[in-house]
């Protein structure tokens, strides 16, 4: 990453020593961030495929407010792990509690319901449709009206979907992506198709949002402009993250915490500083320092 790229770490870094006080962190335009109670808790999960274990006893909770990565080698577990918690997968074991409301059998439209929203590592967006139209498919559990009724687009229907569209074009000025917003999304470019997933899941007005390697296939300025709406996304909306991401400068530069997997195992915790010096992380994953 560059030294263009907005991080936490620089909004830390222009913070007067002090400012920031247990409890709470510090946005890039340096003003005090509080991170909350714990929103979310993973309690020993574990899932198998027949006989092979995905993941196995995994804990580790998400606060409000805080940018949550989890990190492992390929195959380490960890878009299985997003999968049991966005309701996916059903886990063998173990439970998750959202907001007090704990569950262990639950769909992907009851999590979507709860609040939970999710991108996925390979885009799942409809390339044929514009960007307005993609985003306004992330309104569809806020609509209250019949089928038949948005069918004639009559009475009631007409000004709810007026509404959303004034809700999905502020989505579009805050990504910066008017320009393109009735261009359809299989002939933008992938970084511009990335941003429109965002999109999409910041439709749904999730207070947990799950991103799966939000970054991977981008260029360095993609990167950082990605960087930019994630943390705008956490400190602007409050909105809690929770991301998977292979780059290592961008996970240490962004997270409050990190959790990292190894073959379905947890085998670290804690802050980015205490993750990077962990011996069992630096045997696993990041290497040994020359």
């Amino acid at each position: 990453m560059s030294a263009d790229t907005i991080t936490r770490a620089d909004a830390r870094t222009a913070a007067p020593a002090g400012a920031a006080m247990e409890g709470q962190a510090m946005t890039p335009q340096g003003k005090q961030r509080r991170v909350g109670d714990v929103i979310l808790d993973v309690q020993n999960i574990s899932l198998r495929f027949g006989g092979v274990k995905a993941l196995t006893d995994i804990s580790f909770n998400v606060r409000e407010h805080e940018v949550r990565a989890i990190i492992g080698p390929n195959g380490a577990g960890k878009s299985s792990m997003l999968n049991c918690i966005n309701g996916v997968y059903t886990p063998q074991e173990g439970k998750i509690t959202f907001r007090g409301q704990t569950f262990s059998h639950m769909n992907s439209r009851q999590v979507a319901e709860m609040g939970v929203a999710r991108t996925f590592q390979n885009l799942a967006l409809f390339k044929g449709m514009s960007v307005i139209d993609n985003l306004m498919t992330g309104r569809n559990l806020k609509m209250k009206t019949n089928i038949f009724q948005q069918a004639i687009r009559y009475g009631a229907a007409e000004r709810e979907e007026v509404a959303h569209r004034a809700f999905v074009e502020r989505i579009i000025d805050f990504l910066e992506i008017q320009a393109w917003r009735k261009t359809p999304v299989g002939r933008l470019p992938y970084g511009l198709q990335k941003r429109v997933d965002l999109g999409r899941a910041l439709a749904m007005e999730p207070q947990v949002l799950l991103l799966d390697e939000p970054m991977a296939g981008m260029n360095v300025e993609e990167k950082q402009d990605m960087c930019r709406f994630i943390l705008d996304v956490n400190d602007e909306f409050g909105t809690t993250i929770v991301l998977i991401e292979h780059d290592m400068g961008v996970v240490m530069d962004i997270s409050d915490r990190v959790v990292v997997l190894d073959y379905g195992k947890k085998i670290g915790d804690g802050t980015p500083e205490e993750v990077r010096t962990n011996p069992d992380v630096i045997s696993a994953y990041l290497g040994t320092s020359h």
